[in-house]
């Protein structure tokens, strides 16, 4: 079976107490979990119903984007 792979972003929300993941090359599609491991397994659940849906209406899914990095800035405060 085919795979494709997607940058994920993972992070744990305190308020909520929730692990939360976006998906930027489709369109920052999110969900959530109670662990982190529910939280990537919604999201390969969501990815799969993405592609499923997008191949059903011909719609192109995007690649990922080599460019696309995570990075930290520092911004002084006052």
């Amino acid at each position: 079976m085919p795979v494709r792979r997607f940058t994920v972003l993972l992070e744990y929300d305190p308020e909520a107490q929730l692990w939360v993941t976006f998906v930027p090359a489709l369109d920052y599609i999110s969900t959530y979990g109670e662990t982190r491991e529910e939280a990537l397994d919604q999201t390969r659940e969501m990815i799969a119903g993405y592609l499923e849906a997008a191949a059903q209406e011909g719609i192109p899914v995007p690649s990922e984007s080599p460019a696309a990095e995570l990075v930290e800035l520092e911004v002084p405060v006052a």
